[in-house]
């Protein structure tokens, strides 16, 4: 993590938002807003140019949407992380955007210190999602479609081998485990203490289904999981 502000650059196609957010960023300690743009385009040149840290990207723009200007900043800016701000909470806007490479995912009606904050950790590295939006993403892990776990949380390995579905590329029991406790947003140390093993065991697991996997992050690691139906007790 780099010292000083975070440098910002806000996308929005509609001026009054666009303006509005840029105000409201201006106001908080610790971001300097070095940019904004009406569209994805612009939002890409003011990315080479700048080199920001943290774009606060809307979805719905003209020219190149939010979706396609995360995947292509992801793709050439790798140092620029990507917090969506957006009006549409459905699942394909999110899903989408997570799986373009955002970190971060917040709705309009966010306030200020939520917004503060989301930038603030995904310059630290960690993912920015909004409650509601994890509450969603957990939501759609358990909804119809996935097998019911069973009443009693007993230990006994017998008859769960017969109901579990293979797991896709070559994810160990384990792996999938730690994967579904990322996806229920535990930290590593809670996920160690979950599974009564080391942090140090904890962070090499999570390398090693992060390589199995081809996800970069937590918040994508999240919707890889929703993807293939891997929740705690699933």
């Amino acid at each position: 993590m780099t010292d000083g502000p975070i440098r910002v650059v806000v996308a929005d196609d509609q001026t009054v938002v666009r303006e509005g957010i840029v105000m409201l960023l201006g106001l908080l300690p610790g971001i300097t807003v070095v940019g904004s743009a009406p569209d994805g385009e612009e939002a890409l040149r003011l990315v080479a140019e700048h080199a920001p840290d943290v774009v606060l990207m809307d979805l719905r723009m003209p020219r190149c949407d939010g979706v396609e200007a995360t995947r292509r900043i992801r793709a050439g800016h790798p140092g620029t992380e990507v917090v969506v701000l957006t009006t549409y909470a459905d699942d394909d806007s999110l899903f989408s955007a997570l799986q373009a490479g955002a970190r971060g995912f917040l709705t309009k009606d966010a306030g200020a210190e939520e917004i503060a904050r989301a930038v603030a950790d995904v310059r630290s590295g960690a993912a920015g999602l909004s409650p509601q939006v994890q509450l969603r993403l957990l939501e759609r892990l358990s909804e119809p479609g996935q097998a019911a776990p069973e009443p009693a949380p007993a230990p006994a390995p017998a008859p769960a081998p017969v109901q579990r579905p293979p797991l896709p590329d070559g994810l160990t029991q384990r792996e999938a485990e730690v994967l579904a406790l990322i996806a229920a947003g535990l930290s590593n140390a809670e996920i160690a203490g979950r599974l009564f093993v080391s942090p140090a065991t904890v962070k090499t697991h999570i390398n090693n289904l992060f390589a199995k996997t081809a996800v970069r992050d937590r918040a994508q690691a999240v919707a890889y999981a929703f993807r293939h139906g891997i929740s705690e007790g699933s």
